[in-house]
């Protein structure tokens, strides 16, 4: 069974915990988020798979996990990457974040979720275990459809373009 590692407040262990339990209590757990970006300025979004436990089928940004018990962040970030998406390229944090949501199938998101950024022009190959489709899409058309149609796009993703969009553009 995958874990989570339990955090406090200031992303402090304190603890491990399955991570569908973790989702079922809403325990603060420790996350990631990678957003890619082409040479264009395009972002990559994942459409996640139709299997997954919550949020299935919706749009998200390209890769979102949770690190392993004693993995570090980064490493977890680049593993990840590849995983759901076939892609490696350089990742730089951007910033971290707590956000708590309401899912699907009374599960509740409480992350303290790390922000990475990377810029590659390779085509993704993803798991099809994670991810149903795929595209780039330019910033003022994702912004418009997030905004008009926000059913399409996970809980996080849509915190992420409404409360930090302006650190996503000035990273990317």
């Amino acid at each position: 069974m995958e874990q989570v590692i339990l955090v406090d407040g200031q992303d402090k262990e304190t603890g491990v915990m399955e991570k569908l339990q973790a989702h079922i209590e809403g325990r603060l757990h420790r996350a990631l988020s990678v957003f890619i970006f082409n040479s264009k300025g395009e972002s990559l979004l994942q459409q996640r798979a139709a299997g997954k436990y919550h949020s299935a089928g919706l749009w998200t940004n390209t890769c979102c996990s949770h690190p392993w018990p004693g993995e570090l962040i980064r490493d977890a970030a680049i593993r990840r990457l590849y995983e759901e998406m076939g892609l490696k390229c350089e990742l730089r944090k951007a910033f971290s974040f707590i956000y708590k949501a309401s899912l699907d199938h009374n599960l509740t998101e409480y992350e303290f979720d790390h922000v990475f950024i990377g810029i590659t022009d390779d085509i993704p190959v993803p798991d099809n275990n994670e991810a149903a489709g795929w595209k780039y899409i330019g910033w003022d058309a994702l912004l418009k459809d997030a905004d008009e149609h926000p059913e399409r796009y996970t809980e996080w993703f849509k915190i992420c373009l409404k409360d930090w969009r302006q650190e996503l553009l000035n990273t990317a």
